[in-house]
């Protein structure tokens, strides 16, 4: 029976699962982006008031890279591969790099730029701590 917060540390379950469980939950947002971006593509939804037909050029191309991108990393992250850690990675910095570098094309988002950072410091927190638990065993 769980008593107190050391009982929870004591019975969580091994950081590599903690890690596939994140992934998962990564790829499931992943999916739902995909959805919305296809949703987008084929006239279902405008985006910030637009149409897929409508939307420049630069607009378009973001949009279809990441309906494609999108779907396959989170493929990836659901099979807990390390190509779709990989294609989430640079989907992510893709992001980070079109919200900064080219955010007078693509708009500034600061929120969505903290997410990205956030998540990938905490992927690379649990790959650390697994590591850290493997070396002990």
């Amino acid at each position: 029976m769980i008593t107190s917060f050391e009982d929870i540390v004591k019975t969580r379950p091994p950081w590599s699962t903690i890690l596939v469980w994140y992934l998962r939950a990564m790829a499931l947002l992943l999916i739902g982006g995909g959805v919305i971006h296809w949703a987008r593509i084929v006239g279902m939804v405008p985006w910030r008031g637009l149409w897929f037909w409508d939307m420049p050029v630069e607009w378009q191309a973001a949009t279809v890279f990441f309906a494609v991108l999108d779907l396959v990393a989170a493929t990836g992250l659901w099979l807990a591969v390390s190509w779709g850690t990989v294609m989430w990675l640079f989907r992510a910095i893709s992001q980070i790099v079109m919200h900064s570098v080219f955010s007078d094309v693509y708009g500034r988002r600061p929120y969505e730029i903290a997410f990205y950072l956030l998540t990938i410091g905490i992927y690379l927190l649990i790959v650390y701590l697994m590591e850290r638990e493997n070396r002990k065993t």
